[in-house]
Parts: C-alpha cells; sequence; structure tokens
C-alpha cells in the first residue's frame, strides 16, 4: 500500500479583516506624515509581528495617555477607547487619530443609545480586554459584565427597569448564542441589539475553520495569545471536530510532535495576522512533507473601511504643502 498523501487545508478567509488593515495602515501613514515618532495608545491590533514592524519604523507603543508627552500625536488602537481616554488626551493637548474599528464604534453608539433610555446593559466581553474596557466606558452606570456562560447565574439586575444585551465583536458565534440564551431564560425581557455585534470577519473565519475541522488531524491557528478572535478559533476547531488544534505566534513554535501521524493539517490565521506568517507556516510544513495545499473558501470578503477623518485631512494637508 502506498502512503497517504500529506496535504494541508488552508482556511479561507483567514487573516487582516478590514478594521485591522484599516487600523495598521492608520499607524504606517501617520508616520508617512508627520514623521517617527507616533505614540499608539495600546497594541494597534493584537500581533506580536504587527506590533513589532511597527516599533521599527518609529512608532512607540504606550499604556495609558499619560506616558505620551504633551502636544504629541498618538493613535488610538482598532479596540476602542472609552470617553475618559479621549478626556485626558485633549487635557494632555495630544493630537488623536482614533483608529477604532467602525464595527467596535458601532457598538459604543449601541451603548450609548440604550442608556440614554435607561437600559440595563448586559454586555457579553471578557474581563480585562481592551475592547470591553472602552465599550463599558461608554455607559459605566448601566453596564454589567457578562464574561461567558458561567457568568449568567450571579447577574443581578432591578426587575424594574428594561435590559438589553450586546456583546464584544470578537467572540466565538456559538458561545455568544449559549450565553444569550441563558440570559434570556433569566431575563425574558431582554432586548436584542438591533444588529449582530460580533464582525463580520470574527464570524466568517469562524465558519472556514468549522468547515474543514472534521477533516483535519491538527489545526494549527496563527495568532497571539492576547488575541480574542485568534483563541477563538482553536476552541471551534476543537468543538467542530478537529483531532487536536493548537496556536502559535510563528512557525518556529510548532511542536513537530504535535503532527505525529498526522496526515491533514488544517491551517488558518486570526483576523490580526498578516500573510507573511501564514506563508512561514506553509513553507515549514512543506518542508515536512506537507506540500499538497488546498485552500478551502467559504465566502468572499471585499469590505474596505475609509481612514479615519482626522489622518485623511492631514494627508490631504501634507499634500499641499
Amino acid at each position: 500500500m502506498s502512503e497517504t498523501k500529506k496535504k494541508v487545508l488552508l482556511a479561507k478567509p483567514r487573516g487582516y479583516c478590514a478594521g485591522v488593515d484599516r487600523a495598521v495602515v492608520t499607524v504606517e501613514k501617520a508616520l508617512a506624515v508627520h514623521g517617527a515618532p507616533i505614540y499608539v495608545r495600546k497594541e494597534i491590533v493584537h500581533n506580536k509581528y504587527v506590533v513589532t514592524e511597527l516599533e521599527a519604523k518609529g512608532a512607540i507603543f504606550v499604556n495609558e495617555t499619560d506616558e505620551v508627552p504633551e502636544g504629541a500625536t498618538v493613535v488610538f488602537s482598532a479596540h476602542g477607547v472609552s470617553p475618559a481616554v479621549h478626556d485626558e488626551a485633549a487635557q494632555r493637548n495630544l493630537k488623536t487619530i482614533d483608529a477604532t474599528c467602525p464595527l467596535v464604534t458601532k457598538v459604543h453608539s449601541e451603548a450609548r443609545r440604550f442608556a440614554s433610555d435607561d437600559y440595563q446593559i448586559l454586555f457579553i466581553g471578557h474581563e480585562g480586554h481592551e475592547e470591553v474596557e472602552g465599550t463599558m466606558g461608554e455607559a459605566p452606570d448601566n453596564m454589567t459584565l457578562v464574561d461567558g456562560p458561567a457568568h449568567v447565574q450571579d447577574i443581578e439586575i432591578d426587575p424594574s427597569r428594561p435590559v438589553a444585551w450586546l456583546s464584544q465583536t470578537t467572540l466565538s458565534v456559538d458561545e455568544t448564542l449559549e450565553t444569550v440564551d441563558m440570559l434570556r431564560a433569566k431575563f425574558p425581557n431582554l432586548l436584542d441589539p438591533p444588529s449582530d455585534d460580533i464582525c463580520y470577519a470574527t464570524q466568517n473565519r469562524q465558519k472556514a475553520v468549522k468547515e474543514i475541522s472534521q477533516a483535519c488531524d491538527v489545526m494549527l491557528v496563527v495568532g497571539s495569545a492576547n488575541s480574542s478572535n485568534t483563541v477563538r478559533l482553536v476552541d471551534v476547531a476543537l468543538e467542530a471536530g478537529a483531532g487536536a488544534a493548537y496556536r502559535v505566534d510563528f512557525a518556529g513554535e510548532i511542536d513537530e510532535t504535535w503532527l505525529e501521524g498526522a496526515t491533514t493539517v488544517g491551517l488558518t490565521s486570526g483576523a490580526s495576522v498578516p500573510e507573511i506568517l501564514v506563508n512561514s507556516v506553509l513553507a515549514w510544513l512543506a518542508e515536512r512533507g506537507y506540500s499538497d495545499v488546498e485552500e478551502v473558501e467559504t465566502i468572499e470578503e471585499h469590505l474596505i473601511f475609509a481612514l479615519p477623518p482626522e489622518l485623511r485631512r492631514d494627508i490631504k494637508a501634507a499634500g499641499r504643502a
């Protein structure tokens, strides 16, 4: 009998989403227009490679605005910031460029609208995540964090006031729906958001992983540990039937023992991951006999977001100078 041929099932879509691409280009364009250094509050996106590359070009990453010299330019990350952060920046006379993903901005707007109508807002998300901190900062007196299904039983609200739910954009679709079902069982009058909060790219990448997981002995997910959508892809792969699933930042982190006995390897990447990192994993796999690559596309993505308006003005002004 001939040896079973090794192959790679490459998920598509994968990698950069429109919001991440916009955020990374925002920092690059800001550096081109204003020159180095450009300060960035938090990681512009959750990916080690991207942050290191931007640092090499002159970006300086800080945790808070008080680390930025007065009057300097600071970019807010794709995950969004609270109104308090905007106020702090204004007090320090900082020039701000807001690279918040428009889909996160939409959730911020929903939070403000529900709060203005005196709704209690149950916000489904992961405690400590930057997107969660930014969104809950829009209406801190009205919002209660629900960190997954296990926390639903602990939620207590005022039964006399209306209640609605919102969610972090990068969660597992299935887990979020499970959480909402449990919340609705406890609070039957729970109101849904006007549109789905989980972003199109998160859903599409999870759908692509589900499509190929049952056929995979091992699923490799490229992305950083602090990337919520990347970590969720590992969970989704296992739940969908992959024999095993592992997350790596770089090809060099792959443990060869993971592939022992594996004929079919699945490969995908989180929404903050540039394609160069996927290509390096494909090269690593090819060196070990996995040279047959089949790309499995579940949906085409065409969405593009315009650069932040303040940056577009700066680019236009620089062109006139």
